[in-house]
């Protein structure tokens, strides 16, 4: 599923990131690509250990552990620290598929990619071109939302970013591992979670409420992994 998380961050939030991130030292966004990858990559990156990287990612994070959305849709059981990323003067990347596990910088950590994030921190307006463009079996789907919006699909679908023909796209993308592990799985539960939660607010004091909410915990007990 392709799933748009809408105003994860304020827009006093973004004006912040966007002034730390112009100050920020950008590199070859090639360092943290794979060698397929690498060779379809075009843009750059402020580098990992980056202050302005740990404190934005900080910031990303703790937005994240209050969106009741994309925990209903992820069920995160590890969160990759966020990364940020900026395509500028005809930049893109082409198709590709992310790794399936990530290392964390300076830790034994590992992060098996179940779902990939892009969160926008530039708006539409501010720029040409710079989709995000995800494939599935019902074609290809092109993103391009707000700054402070997000989108998360399955890590394992082909993506690329189109080419910025005019401005700059700067934007954070990091890597989460549900307690889920089949898409599938995380689909259904999803979407019977939204239906429970406005089966709840029509019909709070209905039986249904209290004995859908028990499937869905129920299905959530056996197919988690924690």
């Amino acid at each position: 599923m392709i799933i748009p998380i809408p105003q994860v961050l304020t827009t006093e939030q973004v004006r912040e990131a966007r002034t730390l991130l112009d100050a920020a030292e950008w590199i070859d966004g090639k360092v943290t690509a794979g060698h397929q990858s690498a060779r379809v990559k075009h843009n750059q990156q402020i580098p990992e250990d980056s202050p302005a990287a740990q404190k934005l990612g900080d910031m990303i994070l703790a937005a994240l552990e209050r969106n009741p959305r994309f925990i209903s849709a992820a069920l995160p059981l590890k969160v990759f620290p966020p990364l940020f990323n900026r395509y500028s003067g005809g930049q893109s990347f082409g198709l590709h598929v992310d790794n399936a596990v990530r290392l964390v910088r300076g830790t034994p950590q590992r992060v098996r990619t179940d779902l990939s994030a892009t969160l926008f921190l530039s708006e539409p307006t501010d720029y040409e071109g710079g989709e995000l463009v995800i494939e599935d079996t019902y074609g290809a789907h092109a993103v391009k939302l707000p700054a402070g919006h997000m989108v998360l699909y399955p890590a394992s679908s082909l993506h690329k970013v189109n080419a910025v023909t005019r401005g700059a796209r700067t934007a954070s993308f990091f890597w989460i591992q549900s307690m889920v592990r089949e898409d599938a799985q995380r689909a259904l539960l999803f979407d019977m979670d939204t239906a429970i939660q406005r089966l709840a607010q029509d019909m709070a004091d209905h039986p249904a409420v209290i004995q859908l909410t028990g499937v869905y915990h129920n299905l959530l007990r056996t197919w988690a992994e924690t």
